[in-house]
């Protein structure tokens, strides 16, 4: 390890990998400090028994960008993506089931089992969906602008930033008049409600629920809560997995990316070090200095790029008197609540659905697993969490990774990842999660044995993560995957707060680099890349 480098990295997530990576092409000295043994922050892999590798948190991809992949030569440092095909079934308990894919032919003959008239409207509503997001995803490549007045006691702009800022509404106006007609559909999706839209499209309970999943995965939020449909729009970008809105596994785990991404950083001369905790972010005056650890040493340099949440970044590693107060009050306003768990189990075999019968491998394995049969459904357990309990009957994905890459298990087993909504960080009446995080996985496990009853004598091994052990494992405040809540008032350029959008801190020299930052959460590295952009600017 180095005393100084031009700039250090807070976390070896792929965000700060990612923001290293381009440090270092631009001649850099970098140095990546991570907390635990593994790389990847939530998109990583851990051998959690023998012969499994396993993606403890975060499990399939599509929004990484291409210029990335292209930029970093991510294929050829090993990172190989293996699309789903099909990506989505969903199983019924009256023995019915609807699979669909990227196939639209093939999905819509499935959508016309329960409804025709959906069948035909379903090409129109995916076409409308793809359509405006590939207008809208430039947006995501780039730092978010200013364009609202930002009081001088929030953040004093410059007239270089003024400009730059001007120029880049004027190009998201040119880019809004492509729309056209499509201009309120595009405002709806970004500011409505997940649930009316898909009522107004289709009229099947199955397919809309199945849809609906995607509006609140990762989010406390109703499928009735304005900002929801959002979400719905942020599943058609990306296509990292081989076409816009098709997702894909890493082979090896999602911690394949980090493989790569760490490879890339080697060859570029980036040094990264494991279990090496950052406790405390340094300052001289009133701007960086560098970083000190947990071990007693301390790193200089001039830029610190900080791939934590806000919260971390600024009340926990850094001294609060360097801030503005009106910042800090921001900071401590931006909401993290979350309803997420994540549970994952080894099998000794492949679970049988009734409602689409087969002992082996079959295509309904591939994808993604829904147990959410109606909109009312995925409404009752929001309705148990808001009240600080765990739904009853939750909302699962389930993914069975092994079905497609077999380098992850061991020869005849299975591993299937169990996305869990809604399980509330904050129980009520005082219950903890560490008192009921088993017996809520047993529930969820019993749940989804009325769609594969062999299940539970299938499970060989089991790990549960509540919302509280997402927040310890990986430094999630509130367990909230995206790094604070993708709703409305934090997106865009009121993300992390508003002034800063740019990746710039009060604090010369200290930068966001993670999912804090716009574009927000998911296995994108835009945020990553855009922090690396800002800081060569000033740099």
């Amino acid at each position: 390890m180095k005393k100084a480098y031009d700039c250090i990295v807070i976390g070896g997530g792929h965000n700060g990998l990612i923001a290293a990576a381009y440090l270092a092409r631009a001649g850099k000295s970098v140095g990546v400090f991570e907390r635990r043994h593994v790389l990847g922050g939530c998109a990583s892999t851990e051998s959690l028994w023998p012969g499994y590798r396993v993606s403890t948190a975060a499990y399939v991809i599509s929004l990484l960008l291409p210029d990335i992949i292209r930029d970093l030569r991510l294929k050829q440092y090993g990172l190989e993506i293996l699309p789903r095909i099909p990506s989505s079934f969903t199983p019924l308990l009256d023995g019915r089931s609807l699979t669909m894919g990227a196939d639209e032919t093939a999905t819509c003959r499935e959508i016309a089992k329960f409804s025709p008239r959906d069948a035909d409207a379903y090409p129109r509503y995916t076409g409308q969906l793809e359509r405006i997001a590939g207008v809208l995803e430039p947006v995501l490549a780039a730092a978010a602008p200013d364009p609202l007045p930002v009081p001088s006691e929030l953040r004093r702009i410059g007239i270089v930033k003024r400009v730059r800022d001007t120029a880049r509404l004027w190009e998201l106006y040119r880019v809004a008049g492509q729309l056209g007609t499509e201009l309120p559909a595009a405002i709806e999706l970004l500011a409505g409600a997940a649930r009316p839209i898909l009522e107004r499209w289709f009229e099947a309970e199955v397919l809309r629920a199945t849809l609906a999943t995607d509006a609140i995965i990762g989010a406390f939020a109703s499928i009735s809560a304005p900002g929801t449909a959002y979400v719905l729009l942020h599943h058609v970008m990306g296509t990292a997995g081989g076409a816009r809105g098709v997702w894909g596994y890493v082979r090896g785990g999602m911690g394949g990316l980090a493989d790569a991404l760490a490879r890339a950083c080697e060859e570029l001369r980036v040094d990264i070090q494991r279990e090496t905790e950052v406790n405390r972010i340094v300052t001289d005056g009133n701007r960086v200095w560098g970083i000190s650890l947990a071990d007693g040493r301390t790193v200089e340099a001039q830029v610190v790029a900080s791939s934590l949440d806000a919260h971390w970044t600024f009340e926990r590693l850094l001294d609060p008197t360097v801030l503005p107060d009106v910042f800090r009050q921001a900071v401590a306003h931006i909401d993290y609540s979350s309803a997420s768990a994540k549970i994952n189990l080894g099998l000794g075999g492949l679970p049988n659905f009734p409602a689409l019968p087969s002992s082996h491998v079959a295509p309904h394995h591939h994808g993604t697993i829904h147990i959410s049969p109606t909109l009312d459904y995925l409404e009752r357990a929001y309705d148990d969490a808001k009240y600080g309990c765990a739904s009853r009957e939750p909302v699962l994905e389930i993914t069975i990774p092994s079905s497609v890459d077999r380098s992850i298990v061991p020869d005849g087993k299975h591993l299937m990842s169990i996305f869990v909504q809604y399980a509330p960080y904050r129980l009520a009446h005082g219950r903890r999660w560490d008192d009921e995080k088993e017996a809520f996985a047993d529930r969820c496990i019993e749940l989804l044995a009325r769609y594969a009853p062999n299940l539970p004598g299938l499970i060989e091994h089991r790990q549960v993560l509540s919302p509280v052990d997402l927040e310890q494992t990986f430094r999630l405040t509130g367990g909230n995957i995206m790094q604070g809540a993708m709703h409305l008032h934090q997106l865009f350029s009121l993300r992390p707060v508003l002034g800063w959008a740019d990746h710039r801190t009060p604090v010369p020299g200290l930068y966001l680099c993670g999912a804090a930052s716009h574009p927000g959460g998911g296995v994108m590295g835009a945020c990553g890349r855009n922090a690396a952009t800002e800081i060569l600017r000033d740099y």
